[in-house]
């Protein structure tokens, strides 16, 4: 049986991915503010100071940042390009042609894709109790955002945001043993930031930057602090702890998050449906994060105890 500490180290684990998942939940209120800005200019301006902000806490905190090496490189590359760059893309691009809800509730489907793909490349077998909870917790999920309007366009964008947001947790495993939650953040957002800086040059004009507005700026520190370089640091400590597998149930937080963050910038407030949806996610972490009662270990029999232990025990003192 689990003693006490083992359900309270369990808890540790996944409080910061709680924390983190709440972050990125707001972020859908707040980037609404972003809407008509510059996206290549105002994301590699966020991704920049994110990085700054992660290399200086890092070295406040007197955590080492390791250089990448070989196919490192790949993995945070990948991990940049996908979970960062491409995802924001799909879903500015997305809410144009489906309601925010479409686009949430695919990207809420992540769950059972880190469920199955991340004990791989963690060289496990994906969890049972995993497996049955992530239904749950996308089913929940669902409820809380609704289904949305959408067309074929919409639907690939939903496709490649729900893709991208997996990949922002599995390309990260492979590389998280060697450089933990600060290395894979540092460097994941500094080239995500080197990546949008190239995309805005290309396509954006020279003045993107003195175009930003008051409120803008505001929205991009708020991201830039919060979102990323706390909510990623937080992220990927509890993927680093209890894998990407338990860690994924975790994205059904989110899309509550988003809908009070909503209600408390001015919105409405929360309805019955996403008060239901939010029992099922509980419901759903209940089942996929509960701690497992350990087997107990067979008992080894005293040697002073078995048939004739004591009678050769004497025989070789006598004998020595």
């Amino acid at each position: 049986m689990d003693t006490p500490m083992d359900t309270t180290r369990s808890l540790r684990s996944l409080t910061p991915g709680v924390a983190g998942m709440a972050l990125v939940g707001t972020s859908v209120t707040v980037s609404r503010t972003l809407t008509d800005a510059p996206l290549f200019t105002a994301q590699a301006v966020r991704y920049a100071v994110a990085a700054l902000l992660l290399l200086a806490l890092a070295r406040a905190a007197r955590v080492r940042v390791l250089w990448p090496r070989g196919r490192e490189w790949l993995w945070l590359a990948g991990l940049a390009a996908s979970g960062l760059v491409l995802f924001n893309i799909a879903v500015v691009r997305g809410v144009a042609h489906a309601e925010p809800a479409a686009i949430a509730v695919a990207v809420a489907c992540v769950p059972i894709l880190l469920g199955v793909i991340g004990p791989v490349l963690e060289r496990q077998r994906p969890s049972r109790q995993v497996l049955l909870a992530a239904p749950v917790v996308v089913a929940g999920a669902v409820v809380v955002e609704g289904t949305g309007r959408t067309d074929a366009t919409g639907v690939a964008w939903a496709a490649l945001a729900l893709a991208c947001e997996a990949g922002f947790t599995l390309l990260a495993v492979p590389v998280l043993r060697r450089h933990g939650p600060w290395g894979v953040s540092v460097h994941s957002v500094w080239l995500g930031a080197l990546m949008f800086l190239v995309l805005g040059a290309a396509v954006e004009p020279r003045t993107a930057v003195t175009s930003l507005n008051g409120g803008q700026w505001a929205a991009i520190g708020y991201l830039a602090v919060l979102v990323t370089a706390v909510a990623f640091v937080l992220w990927y400590s509890t993927v680093s702890a209890v894998g990407a597998g338990r860690a994924g149930l975790l994205t059904g937080i989110a899309p509550f998050s988003a809908a009070v963050g909503g209600a408390v910038a001015g919105g409405d407030v929360p309805g019955t449906p996403v008060w239901l949806g939010l029992a099922v996610v509980i419901g759903g972490l209940a089942l996929g994060l509960r701690t497992r009662r350990a087997a107990p270990e067979p008992t080894q029999p005293d040697a002073g105890d078995a048939p004739g232990a004591r009678d050769r025990a004497q025989w070789a003192a006598s004998s020595g």
